[in-house]
Order: structure tokens, then sequence, then C-alpha cells
């Protein structure tokens, strides 16, 4: 691990709830956990959102991208969170994904392998 990465332990949750907070309407949840998986760990942060399309669900890792681009501009954000969620995860030998259902909310999951 680099020292470019070096935050990425309080980036990579700081972001997700940034997310969640954002597209969480008022008297919304968000709910966060943490498993074991294999060698590593499963962290998850899950909202009751607006939820996203299938076709757009699997561009949200991608910088800029933004499902709803007016629903972003009214709520702020530059489209880079979870980009760097992904890019994080995997520079530090994990993953990152999302799983949603219009209507129905979002959940960020990022499995990391245990440091040695």
């Amino acid at each position: 691990m680099g020292c470019a990465h070096a935050d990425a332990p309080s980036q990579i949750p700081t972001n997700r709830f940034a997310n969640a907070l954002r597209y969480t309407p008022r008297g919304g949840e968000i709910s966060s956990g943490t498993s074991r998986e294999g060698a590593g760990s499963r962290l998850t942060v899950s909202d009751t959102g607006p939820g996203i399309t299938r076709e757009h669900l699997p561009r949200v890792f991608e910088r800029f991208y933004r499902a709803d681009p007016a629903r972003s501009r009214e709520e702020g954000g530059t489209g880079l969170g979870l980009a760097i969620v992904k890019h994080l995860a995997e520079a530090h030998g994990g993953s990152a994904e999302a799983a949603s259902e219009l209507g129905g909310g979002t959940t960020i999951s990022v499995s990391l392998p245990d440091a040695h």
C-alpha cells in the first residue's frame, strides 16, 4: 500500500455515506454493516432512496456518471464519490459493487482483504 491511498480506510465509508445521504429522502433510512468474507471483510451501506434502474446500475462507479443528472444538480456532488470508492477498494486488492431496485433503495458493498 502506497502513501497515496493511506486515507482509504476513512475515505471509502465517507464517500459511501455521503452518497446515501444525498439520495435518501427526509424520513428515509441509511444502514451499514460489516461481515467477514473469506480472508477479508465486506462493508455495506444501504439506503431507502429512489434506487437506480438496471440500465444505469453497471455505470454507477464510472467517474462523473450520474443516473439522474437533473437530480444530481439539485443535490450537489461531482459524480466522483463511488468512482473513488471503487478505485480505492481495487487499489487495496478488493472490489466494489452496487445492488439496487428502482423505488427500492441502493446497497453499495465493498470487499477488502485482511491487511497483512
